[in-house]
Parts: C-alpha cells; sequence; structure tokens
C-alpha cells in the first residue's frame, strides 16, 4: 500500500537519510580477519558466527535505506515536475523555479557565470558610474582651461568693456562641454532590475513553500 505525505515531510525525510546512510556506513564493517585457531575476529574482537550475522544486517539495513531514499527522491522529482506555482511573472513548475532561483543566486551548475540579471545589472552601474566620473573629470578640465582663457583675455585689456572675447570662452565651453549619452536611462532600469529581481525571487520563495507544505506524494 502506498504511503501518502506532503512534500516538505518528504523533504525532511530524505535530508534524515543522507546523514543516517551515511553514519550506518561509516560505522558498519563488512570484512575481517581471523586466525585457524581461534573463534573471534581480530579487529572486531566478536565471535565470528556474531560478526557474519551483523554484517549482513548492517548491509540490509544501509540497502533498506537507500531504497527509501531512492523512492523519496523519485517522488519529490516528479512532483516537482508537474506541479505549477503561479508568480506575478508567470507560471513555472516548482523543478523550473527551484531551477531559476539557483540560477539567480548563483548556486546552480555555472555558479554565478548564469546569475545574467545580476551580471547585468553590475554591468550597468559599473558603467555609468565610470561614465559620470570621466565626464565630470572632462568637465572640470575645461571649466579649468576657459577660467585661464577669461584670464588672459583680461590681462590683456583690463580697461575693456567690450564682451565679445569672453563670449568666446563661453562658446568655447558650451561646445566643449562632456555630457552623458544614455539611451536606456541607465539609472532608472538600475532600479527596475532590482526591483524585479527581488520580487521575483521572494516570490519564488514563497510559493515553493507554500507548494511544498499542500503538495502531497505517494511513496
Amino acid at each position: 500500500m502506498a504511503e501518502k505525505m506532503l512534500v516538505t515531510q518528504a523533504l525532511d525525510e530524505r535530508d534524515l537519510l543522507v546523514k543516517k546512510i551515511g553514519d550506518k556506513i561509516a560505522k558498519a564493517s563488512f570484512t575481517d580477519v581471523k586466525k585457524h585457531n581461534e573463534t573471534k575476529v581480530m579487529d572486531n574482537r566478536t565471535e565470528e558466527e556474531t560478526f557474519r550475522k551483523e554484517a549482513e544486517s548492517a548491509y540490509q539495513q544501509i540497502t533498506d535505506l537507500i531504497q527509501r531514499f531512492r523512492k523519496l527522491d523519485a517522488a519529490i522529482v516528479a512532483s516537482n515536475a508537474n506541479t505549477l506555482i503561479h508568480t506575478s511573472f508567470g507560471d513555472y513548475t516548482v523543478a523550473g523555479a527551484i531551477a531559476l532561483r539557483s540560477r539567480m543566486r548563483g548556486t546552480g551548475s555555472y555558479d554565478d557565470s548564469a546569475d545574467f540579471e545580476q551580471l547585468l545589472y553590475d554591468k550597468m552601474k559599473c558603467e555609468v558610474n565610470n561614465r559620470i566620473l570621466t565626464l565630470e573629470a572632462k568637465n572640470k578640465q575645461l571649466e579649468a582651461t576657459a577660467e585661464n582663457m577669461r584670464l588672459s583675455i583680461l590681462g590683456k585689456d583690463s580697461k575693456t568693456k567690450d564682451d565679445k572675447p569672453l563670449a568666446v570662452v563661453g562658446a568655447y565651453v558650451s561646445e566643449n562641454t562632456a555630457e552623458l549619452v544614455d539611451p536606456l536611462d541607465v539609472r532608472r532600469k538600475l532600479d527596475e532590475i532590482k526591483e524585479r529581481r527581488e520580487k521575483l525571487l521572494s516570490e519564488l520563495d514563497t510559493q515553493i513553500k507554500v507548494s511544498n507544505a499542500t503538495t502531497f506524494v505517494e511513496i
């Protein structure tokens, strides 16, 4: 008869089995050495017959637990592949949601190299900050040059009332002022990417938990 349980219960038991199986394998002994003229094995210091029974029992327990783990794992995988969750960004199978969440957190098969949203965010943020620094440096240098030009013009004839020479400086500054070329409005895009990323991850976390707590599997 099939055993029915929630996915959360199956996940908890599967995690416990990983530790339990590992511990049993570590503690088990399947072979030993015995002299012909002795009845006890050397390392375990138990009677040969007792050792044989213990080895067979340990092996059976371990294989039974492994089989249990396989059934739980298969049931969880099947459930994740067929159960849908809903987010404001669309519907996903639980398996797809888990894979997406892992990718976006850099914990999947590709580590951080597949976290495309974060890579895009970092690239855009770094570039726009560097461009602004360049722009500010260029304009600061331009203003220094313009100031020298003004002093040079005024120094030639400090009594002149004609503003035309200074107008040339103004035109020079206007023509050479650096400006940011930003067709995407990058800083607004950065806010959008960050908000979307945080919202999606939050929804994935919540919906996966809700699904696991309400979906039953059969073992």
